[in-house]
């Protein structure tokens, strides 16, 4: 199967080889196989940073092709791994709705392009850093206001 995966997304031209692996989780032995991927920061330790980010007075978010490519580059910026995209296009208003799913988790997107306005949620564990994400977010959709709040998922209460 994983074969099989690895060559659908080869035939991909907008997924870039280097960003689509089988991820880092292998049948191996000792500690490491069992790492769990938390995050150690500032004193707290926690499964993971989630980014709710609404961008308001932005543009091409009708443009499949450049949602896309903007997530691939968030993904890859962020120091994560691409696993598989979905994107849907709605029509007639042309918004998209989708999810790119990531070793480390997601980063999902709804645009509005009739109100300009977008909401992502990206999730990200382990060594992935979610908040490079949103300059590429900024770089691409050019919006006039961006929200961004970060909540730490799974946060263990030692």
């Amino acid at each position: 199967m994983e074969a099989q995966s690895r060559t659908a997304h080869a035939e991909d031209p907008t997924l870039a080889p280097s960003n689509v692996t089988a991820g880092p989780w292998g049948a191996g032995e000792g500690q490491d196989a069992c790492k769990d991927h938390f995050i150690a920061r500032n004193g707290k330790l926690f499964a993971g940073s989630h980014l709710i980010i609404d961008l308001w007075g932005a543009a091409r978010l009708d443009d499949l092709t450049h949602v896309r490519e903007t997530l691939i580059e968030a993904v890859r910026v962020a120091g994560a791994t691409l696993l598989h995209i979905h994107l849907h296009h709605f029509t007639p208003n042309g918004g998209i709705s989708g999810v790119a799913v990531l070793a480390e988790s997601h980063i999902s997107i709804h645009t509005w392009p009739e109100r300009e306005y977008a909401a992502l949620d990206v999730f990200m564990c382990g060594d992935a850093e979610p908040m490079k994400a949103v300059p590429v977010l900024q770089r691409a959709f050019t919006p006039s206001r961006i929200d961004c709040d970060e909540l730490l998922r799974g946060e263990v209460n030692e």
